[in-house]
């Protein structure tokens, strides 16, 4: 049988250096971390700081750092929620949004390449495994339960 958890250790690493490439946009370093927190604001459209930080298993307090740097970058909008004016709720700004699709668009770009590798039924059973391997996660005692 093989190592599962050398199967494991090889694609986390192979798929880290596909992030790590693909953060430099337009002169602009964009860490790992970073290129998450832009996904999640996207993704989540104007989540507050909480949301954004439970949803990448951060505490707030290096979350709470890695957006002071981002608005300063001039990528992230931070305006206090009107309701209660101790939350913010994030959004990307024109450059954010710019800086997310190009991370996304190659992203895609990587990914399609190495699935051009496979064969269609190949692609297929990859990626209904991955998300079946997800959805088992999620039900794990053991593992990390996305809070979304």
């Amino acid at each position: 049988m093989e190592n599962v958890r050398e199967l494991f250790q090889v694609m986390t690493k192979r798929f880290g250096l596909l992030n790590k490439n693909c953060c430099s946009i337009g002169g602009t370093e964009i860490s790992l971390v970073q290129s998450h927190i832009l996904y999640e604001i996207d993704r989540l459209k104007e989540p507050s700081m909480q949301q954004v930080a439970d949803s990448l298993a951060m505490d707030i307090t290096t979350f709470s750092r890695q957006i002071q740097t981002l608005v300063k970058m001039n990528l992230v909008k931070k305006t206090p929620y009107p309701e209660d004016r101790r939350i913010y709720i994030l959004s990307l700004t024109p450059e954010g949004k710019y800086v997310a699709s190009k991370i996304d668009a190659e992203m895609n770009q990587y990914l399609n390449e190495v699935f051009s590798h496979m064969s269609e039924f190949e692609k297929e059973s990859v990626l209904r495994s991955i998300k079946l391997l997800n959805d088992c996660m999620a039900k794990s005692s053991v593992c990390c339960k996305p809070l979304f």
